[in-house]
C-alpha cells in the first residue's frame, strides 16, 4: 500500500491536470506532482506522466522518457501501460530523473541507520556491529537452524532472518500469487537454479533462499539495498535503473530489510560465487549513502 501522501499527490496532480471543478488546470504542475509519485513507485501516477509526455498534454513531447514510464508501470502490472509499451516498443536509454529514488526519503533512513555502524568499504563488516535480537515470532528452531547455516554460505544470521521475516513472517507454507514458496519464498525457477526439489521443505528452502543471497552478495558487491531490490524485484530490474527500481513494492521491501537488519548497508561477499555485475562501476548509488 501506497503512504497516503504519495496517493495525495497522484489525486492532487489528476485535478490540475484536467481541470477539476475548484481546480485551475496546470498541466505543468501536474507532471511535476506526478514525478514525485513516479518517483516513490506509483504506477498509475507513472502511466498518467507517460500519457502526458506522449500526447503532449501541457508540456514538451518525450516518447523516450515516456516509454521508461510505460515500462515502469507495466512491470508493476498496469493493463494500459503494457497495452502501450507492445506498440511503442522497448525503452532506450538511461531511465529519466523521474524514475530515480527520492531525495525526500534521505531523512527517513538516515534516522532508521543511525546508529548502526558503516563499513568503510564495499562487503566490509562494519566495526562492533552488534546484530539485532531475532524477530520476536521467530520460531527458535529456526533461529538455531540460520544461526549455525548462515556462515556456511558467507551470511550474517540476523540478516538471513530479517529476509525470512520480511517474506513470509517465518510461515512454512506461505505460497504466493506468483507462485512464490515456503520461508523464503523461491519461485520455481530461482529453487530450480538453487537446487531445490521440495520449497515446501523448510531445510530445502531456507538452504536455496542462502544460496541465493550469498550469489547476489558477490553481484552487488555486499550492497545490502541492491541486494534486498534484487531479491524482490530481480537482478535483471535492478541492472535496468541502476539501482532500486521505481516499484512501490520494492522500495518499501527495500526499507523493511535495512530496518529488521538493524541498518545493516554493507556485507562481506565472496568474489568467487560469481561475476561483479558489469553496472556495478555506474550503478546508482542508493538515495541514503549519496
Amino acid at each position: 500500500m501506497l503512504p497516503a501522501h504519495v496517493e495525495r499527490w497522484r489525486l492532487d496532480a489528476k485535478a490540475m491536470e484536467y481541470g477539476e471543478p475548484g481546480v485551475p488546470r496546470d498541466p505543468v504542475r501536474a507532471a511535476e506532482l506526478y514525478c514525485r509519485a513516479a518517483r516513490h513507485g506509483d504506477a498509475e501516477s507513472q502511466y498518467s506522466l507517460g500519457w502526458m509526455l506522449t500526447n503532449s498534454r501541457g508540456i514538451e513531447r518525450d516518447e523516450a522518457q515516456a516509454a521508461h514510464l510505460f515500462a515502469a508501470a507495466a512491470e508493476q502490472g498496469y493493463a494500459q501501460a503494457r497495452n502501450i509499451l507492445a506498440r511503442m516498443g522497448a525503452p532506450r536509454g538511461e531511465p529519466p530523473a523521474c524514475l530515480r529514488p527520492p531525495e525526500e526519503d534521505r531523512a527517513l533512513v538516515a534516522a532508521a541507520t543511525s546508529s548502526a555502524p558503516r563499513a568503510t568499504a564495499p562487503g566490509q563488516r562494519p566495526t562492533a556491529f552488534v546484530p539485532p535480537p531475532p524477530p520476536r515470532n521467530a520460531p527458535e528452531v529456526r533461529v538455531r537452524f540460520v544461526r549455525l547455516v548462515a556462515p556456511e554460505y558467507q551470511l550474517e544470521p540476523h540478516l538471513v532472518l530479517a529476509f525470512i521475516a520480511t517474506e513470509s513472517n517465518f510461515d512454512a507454507a506461505a505460497v504466493s500469487p506468483r507462485n512464490a514458496q515456503g520461508l523464503m519464498q523461491l519461485i520455481p525457477e530461482t529453487a530450480a537454479r538453487f537446487g531445490v526439489r521440495n520449497s515446501m521443505d523448510p531445510t530445502q528452502n531456507m538452504r536455496g533462499g542462502m544460496a541465493y543471497l550469498r550469489w547476489q552478495m558477490a553481484r552487488f558487491q555486499g550492497d545490502v539495498v541492491l541486494v534486498a531490490a534484487a531479491y524482490n524485484a530481480g537482478e535483471g530490474a535492478v541492472e535496468r535503473y541502476f539501482g532500486v527500481p521505481p516499484f512501490s513494492e520494492t522500495r518499501q521491501y527495500v526499507w523493511k530489510i535495512v530496518s529488521a537488519s538493524g541498518g545493516m548497508l554493507s556485507h562481506p561477499f565472496d568474489t568467487q560465487v560469481t561475476p561483479v555485475s558489469d553496472l556495478m562501476p555506474v550503478m546508482r548509488r542508493p538515495w541514503w549513502v549519496r
